[in-house]
């Protein structure tokens, strides 16, 4: 594969803000986690896009986890950057912080990774040129979306083979809040 096969995750690095309004806003008084992810979905499409020059879509989103509420007023700003690229696929990694713009105060809200896979004119996915790491933490995202899709493999390997037998793991559930009450156990 020659050079030209290959970016920076700078070339490809986009970053949004946006002010947090009451029509952004759920019936608790924070802002909807729906609104959040839409962002999140347009900023992966753009950053993916980037990268392959090409049209994306959504394959797939792992780990969103609301970890700090947003509040109306705040200015939210997104940061995303290529992770991963496969053949026809790319991890991109989302960081999510909201600021308090009287304060400064910022937060952490929000880190997740969207598969895009890039497409053709046709609609066939399309080869996505490689990623060149240029820094520890690029490797070890790279690294990160490996063992991510490791395991995600191997659980549904253990769990969707055609001898998977629940009453090998009902031991497991002991120790949480749930009743068995199976008619065939």
């Amino acid at each position: 594969m020659s050079n030209k096969s290959y970016k920076k995750v700078d070339a490809s690095r986009v970053s949004i803000s946006q002010l947090m309004q009451p029509s952004h806003s759920n019936f608790g008084g924070k802002i909807h986690g729906g609104y959040i992810l839409n962002l999140m979905d347009q900023i992966a499409f753009a950053c993916a896009s980037k990268h392959s020059e090409t049209y994306c879509v959504t394959a797939s989103v792992d780990t969103v986890d609301f970890l700090n509420p947003i509040e109306i007023g705040e200015l939210v700003t997104m940061k995303a950057s290529v992770n991963f690229v496969g053949n026809t696929s790319m991890v991109v990694g989302i960081r999510v912080e909201s600021e308090n713009i009287q304060t400064g105060a910022v937060k952490h809200c929000n880190s997740s990774y969207f598969t895009m896979v890039a497409k053709n004119n046709d609609g066939t996915s399309k080869k996505v040129p490689g990623l060149i790491l240029n820094d520890k933490n690029e490797v070890k995202r790279f690294l990160k979306a490996i063992k991510r899709m490791e395991t995600k493999k191997q659980r549904q390997n253990e769990f969707d083979s055609e001898d998977f037998s629940h009453v090998d793991y009902l031991p497991i559930l002991d120790k949480y809040k749930v009743k068995i009450e199976l008619s065939d156990y």
